[in-house]
């Protein structure tokens, strides 16, 4: 009798079941949402060239706060969702072969919609800092890997982050023999010589990396007056940026969200992602990501201090040196401290502490699509000059206060809604395109 009443069911294909969910991935993928956010605020509302004011001022507060960000959190939260995200792949694909569905077209219907959302977002809602796009493309990579053993998942981390070394010098130095011919052909200029082809070539190139990747100090203010603008102004501005990172240079950026999902499919096959390992081995984590990486951060972030603290110092620099070693310690770093910070939240989760709250980032983690759309619309609107034009208005440690404004928020709402219903309004929409069926909303 039980398995005739099941046997209906057995052929829908429908999203993971609300009791089938883990809560310790929910809860890690709304504590990386929320900490994304800490990284992004500064794109929606600081003008290029701003940090030059305060990141080699060690007697300003902004200082300090850019110091504490950028070592605890930049690079780390997108880490996180990163890992969160390789997870999400088997927990998607859980089950489902065996009622019967097309598993394939399920899963690649999924990232279509994905990818497509992520359009959206960067040339409609005009965040060019989105990241749906991104996983769409790594998404897709990223299911051919879904039944290798994680013993050969991990490698995917020092093996990309060498590879990714290697092509961001190999990116560099073509930036760096533009930058070292301009100069050559602009001494000329000065000298009242005749440029040859190649020279003249050598400015109008310098100036396209001007205007994509370095802008000078008259492109940021005509930058800052644009984002201060209407709608058309500031879309016609970033359009063109969003275009170029999804198309020219997406061949650079996938390789380490890639490996970062990679790394997620690892560590859900053995079972830390969902807090099956032991306090001891947890403990083992913190101890060793904390030990080495902050060290290792620490190191560079002094290095950056001394010799990139300025846009002129940039350039010197990068006519001076052709392979920016320091460089290799970003990736390693990064994955100790996201790996520390993990297994830490894994631990205070279990073991109760603040209860309350970690109850409500497992909702913002459950509503995390919708939250992170939220986070654009709200800063788009209170930033940029078609909303409140708070843009390049703000000291650096101010904005901060409008994130615990958006995090507040969102702690309070989120678990409030998912009281009432099933889903994130984004969820639900995006789960009713990849089953082609209009999902449940309502409790």
């Amino acid at each position: 009798m039980e398995q005739t009443t099941a046997a209906p069911a057995a052929i829908i294909a429908a999203p993971v079941a609300e009791t089938n969910r883990i809560k310790t991935l929910d809860m890690l993928r709304g504590f990386a949402l929320l900490g994304i956010l800490l990284m992004n605020i500064a794109g929606f509302s600081m003008p290029d060239h701003s940090f030059e004011k305060f990141s080699n001022d060690p007697g300003s507060l902004n200082f300090w706060v850019f110091q504490f960000i950028g070592t605890l959190f930049e690079g780390k939260m997108r880490a996180m969702f990163g890992m969160v995200f390789g997870a999400g792949v088997l927990l998607f694909i859980a089950n489902k072969a065996d009622k019967g569905i097309s598993v394939h077209a399920l899963y690649y219907r999924r990232m279509f919609w994905l990818l497509l959302f992520g359009v959206f977002h960067a040339h409609i809602i005009l965040w060019i800092g989105e990241i749906l796009y991104l996983y769409a493309v790594c998404g897709m990579i990223l299911y051919l890997f879904r039944n290798v053993a994680a013993k050969y998942l991990v490698w995917a981390v020092p093996i990309v982050a060498v590879v990714s070394f290697v092509a961001g010098t190999i990116h560099y130095q073509g930036i760096r023999e533009k930058r070292i011919a301009y100069v050559e052909a602009t001494k000329a200029q000065a000298a009242n010589m005749t440029l040859t082809e190649g020279q003249t070539k050598a400015l109008t190139d310098w100036r396209e990396v001007e205007k994509t990747m370095i802008p000078n100090r008259e492109d940021a203010k005509a930058n800052t007056a644009k984002m201060k603008s209407d709608y058309s102004t500031v879309a016609g501005y970033l359009r063109p940026l969003a275009f170029q990172w999804q198309t020219k240079y997406l061949i650079v950026e996938i390789w380490d969200s890639l490996a970062l999902m990679l790394l997620g499919l690892a560590l859900f096959k053995w079972g830390f992602l969902t807090g099956a390992w032991s306090k001891k081995d947890y403990w083992r984590v913190v101890k060793i990501g904390y030990g080495i990486g902050l060290p290792l951060v620490i190191y560079a972030n002094y290095y950056n201090f001394h010799h990139f603290s300025t846009l002129e110092a940039n350039l010197t620099r990068m006519e001076q040196v052709p392979v920016n070693w320091v460089g290799l310690i970003y990736p390693f770093q990064r994955i100790l401290i996201v790996m520390a910070h993990a297994a830490a939240l894994i631990l205070m989760f279990q073991s109760g502490f603040a209860k309350n709250l970690f109850s409500r980032l497992v909702a913002v983690g459950r509503m995390a699509f919708t939250n992170y759309i939220t986070h654009s619309v709200i800063c788009t609107l209170f930033f940029f000059g078609y909303g409140l034009n708070y843009y390049a208005a703000f000291e650096f440690y101010q904005i901060y206060f409008v994130v615990l404004a958006i995090w507040i928020f969102q702690l309070i709402v989120s678990p409030i809604w998912l009281k009432y219903f099933l889903f994130g309004p984004m969820e639900w929409l995006w789960r009713s395109l990849t089953y082609w069926k209009l999902q449940p909303m309502r409790r």
